[in-house]
């Protein structure tokens, strides 16, 4: 028998107002209408399918408060995170909403309208306490803060709503139940006792093994109910994982497993989340519901520690278990003995049995180089699902974004780029030439600070896609600025998919170099003042620091240039991403240093640029006759350096190279990111 609803009674808006939804939809066309964001509409779909029972709309003023504050309804209703619906102050005035006006709420892919409100309140919502209460702390480096600081408006709006009906989808039809229907499908076959488990993550052999002993222990039926709404960026996407869940469940025990997707916008709230996880679940009719350890925590703050505990998570579960009613089972880490070619719970090993364990950035280095994933980790069926997503880097997309003053020769070099690519084969080639985005893509643009980061920003999400399907793709826009260049990297690392590969060529043509040989007279109009904001005149060029590939045309000739670039492109799709220069190689320091820390971290992007030319004057330069490798800028994005501190990272770096600290390496100036941060700075600056 399934779990009764949170709140008693299930509130599936769609089927109590499908009656009156013709009239809905026609009132729609007469109101002022506001087209939702993403998570919006994750949220919208869980109100009026039932998901989020007890709430018939989006919280006012009253409701959030006592959530934010007390995890409570204003009518004392267990329920942990706010559900709000935030517009702009522009929106307020152009929707004229107040008390008692009618909204209708559009679907933001095809602007069809789902739902209407009727406004209870507007009011201000104090943000940073939201931040504190639901999320533990004002800190940006959760996402959801992050979230909360970017890209949620000022005002929020409280109110029922109608439906009209529920947002369609075209991906995995037969896989999305509402509540109302999975309760069906436990009723039809008698599943009493249903244990669900939430991921947001491609499932493994010990998935399964750990679903399945929890399932047997209560003689329960398993659901496996993954996030296919927003979860952390920088998550696998929801295509590839359900390929995966559909693949794993085939090695279920006929009859135990059922796999239902959830469009839900996780918040990673850790605690809070949990239990908000327990009462969805309860909704669409499980009587078990697994809690794992950190459970929807988002990783390290910026002060390098965790934001929640290991196990604050189940403790809280276990404090409203009560008024959940439903049973939580604690997450068990599994691990594989190869002795006997079976998965145990790690604290029942017995002491000195051999186990082995493949991390997830092991996982990710296995994919992206082509080694082999065993068996006793992963399913054949599962492992081919993800090469297939993510292939090796030979076969991967890539994006070489070219940037340098105008007519310092970038145009040249990215067009012979082109051919040279065109004639190699094996993918195919895009080139996007700043002027030619520009005419096409960015006509209505200027050439403000403003502007010129937008024209960047859509440079890097074409590239982005065209990446993502296996394509190389040569940019070359100016980009003077360095924040428009790291969004440039973010984009196409955060959306590329397995094509997020970026590599950033300067092109350091001396300006009286460009100045001199610009037969067009570009130059000599920005100097009379007839262009305004042009890069080298009077808009600052900000040279790169992070170049994986420095050319000059008053050093070297095009052909000699391209030929570098695919020399350096092709030593690239193998571990680590280095700095090059064409006027000299890398030394043994720099090779030193790259081998050690790709040994070391096992990084998705590693960028060494050699400094030392710029403190020649120093004694220890001068001691290597202006030659040595002393200075160095180290880039680092890897997950081992998931949950450290800024700190404890450097301090793995510099024990690293000790021998080459000892041996005359002078100073390194470190960042260092894991793959969720990377992401995180993406999805903040794609507002």
């Amino acid at each position: 028998m399934a779990n009764s609803p949170h709140g008693g009674v299930l509130k599936d808006l769609v089927a109590r107002d499908e009656a009156i939804s013709a009239q809905l939809r026609e009132e729609s066309y007469t109101l002022p209408y506001l087209i939702l964001t993403e998570r919006q509409l994750c949220d919208l779909e869980l109100i009026t399918n039932g998901g989020f029972s007890p709430l018939e709309g989006f919280m006012n003023e009253a409701d959030y408060k006592s959530v934010v504050e007390n995890l409570r309804l204003a009518n004392g209703v267990l329920f942990p995170i706010p559900i709000t619906l935030d517009i702009s102050r522009a929106d307020v005035d152009r929707l004229s909403v107040s008390s008692g006006s009618r909204i209708a709420l559009l679907d933001p892919r095809n602007e069809e309208a789902l739902a209407i409100i009727t406004v209870e309140d507007v009011y201000t919502p104090d943000k940073v306490n939201e931040a504190v209460r639901v999320f533990g702390a004002d800190d940006p480096a959760h996402p959801s803060v992050s979230y909360l600081r970017s890209r949620v408006k000022d005002f929020y709006v409280g109110g029922k709503v109608q439906a009209i009906k529920a947002p369609t989808h075209f991906d995995y039809v037969a896989l999305r139940y509402t509540p109302t229907e999975l309760r069906a499908h436990f009723k039809k076959l008698a599943w009493r006792k249903v244990v669900a488990f939430q991921t947001r993550n491609p499932m493994h052999r010990a998935h399964r093994e750990l679903t399945v002993r929890a399932a047997r222990q209560r003689q329960a039926n398993v659901l496996i109910h993954p996030v296919v709404g927003l979860t952390k960026p920088g998550d696998v996407d929801h295509y590839t994982r359900v390929r995966v869940y559909e693949a794993i469940m085939q090695k279920y025990p006929n009859g135990m497993g059922h796999l239902a997707l959830l469009p839900l916008a996780m918040r990673m709230a850790g605690p809070r989340e949990a239990v908000w996880h327990a009462i969805i679940r309860k909704n669409y009719g499980a009587t078990h519901f697994i809690v794992g350890r950190d459970h929807a925590g988002p990783g390290k703050n910026s002060h390098g520690k965790d934001f929640y505990g290991p196990y604050d998570a189940q403790d809280l579960v276990i404090k409203y278990h009560e008024e959940l009613q439903i049973e939580m089972v604690p997450f068990q880490q599994m691990t594989y003995l190869p002795s006997t070619d079976e998965y145990q719970p790690v604290d029942e090993v017995p002491k000195g049995v051999q186990t082995l364990d493949i991390s997830g950035t092991e996982l990710r280095k296995r994919l992206r180089t082509g080694a082999p994933i065993p068996d006793w980790f992963s399913y054949g069926e599962v492992v081919k699902v993800l090469r297939e997503s993510y292939p090796p880097r030979n076969k991967q997309g890539f994006v070489l974004f070219l940037t340098g003053l105008h007519n310092s020769g970038k145009d040249a070099i990215a067009k012979a780029l082109q051919v040279t690519l065109n004639q190699q084969g094996g993918r195919s080639v895009s080139l996007l030439l700043g002027e030619t985005v520009r005419q096409e893509l960015s006509s209505e643009l200027g050439f403000s600070s403003e502007d010129r980061h937008e024209h960047v920003h859509r440079i890097a999400f074409v590239s982005a896609e065209l990446s993502r399907a296996g394509a190389a793709v040569i940019a070359a826009p100016t980009a003077p600025q360095e924040r428009s260049r790291q969004l440039a990297r973010d984009t196409v690392q955060l959306c590329g998919g397995s094509g997020g590969n970026f590599f950033l060529i300067h092109v350091a043509t001396p300006l009286e170099y460009c100045e001199k040989s610009d037969r067009h007279g570009v130059y000599a109009a920005a100097r009379r003042g007839d262009i305004k904001g042009f890069a080298g005149i009077d808009e600052p060029y900000e040279t790169p620091e992070d170049a994986n590939l420095i050319v000059d045309i008053t050093q070297q000739s095009i052909s000699e240039i391209v030929h570098t670039a695919r020399r350096f492109t092709c030593a690239s799709f193998s571990w680590g991403l280095s700095k090059m220069s064409t006027t000299s190689s890398s030394g043994p320091v720099e090779k030193s240093i790259r081998e050690k820390l790709t040994a070391l971290l096992q990084p998705s992007s590693l960028t060494i640029t050699n400094d030392s030319w710029q403190h020649r004057h120093h004694a220890a330069m001068r001691e290597q006759a202006g030659n040595g490798e002393t200075h160095f800028t180290v880039h680092v994005v890897s997950n081992a350096f998931e949950k450290k501190s800024t700190m404890q990272r450097h301090r793995m770096i510099y024990a690293a190279l000790s021998e080459e600290f000892s041996q005359g390496l002078h100073a390194l100036s470190l960042k260092t990111k894991t793959e969720a941060e990377v992401a995180a700075t993406a999805q903040a600056a794609t507002v």
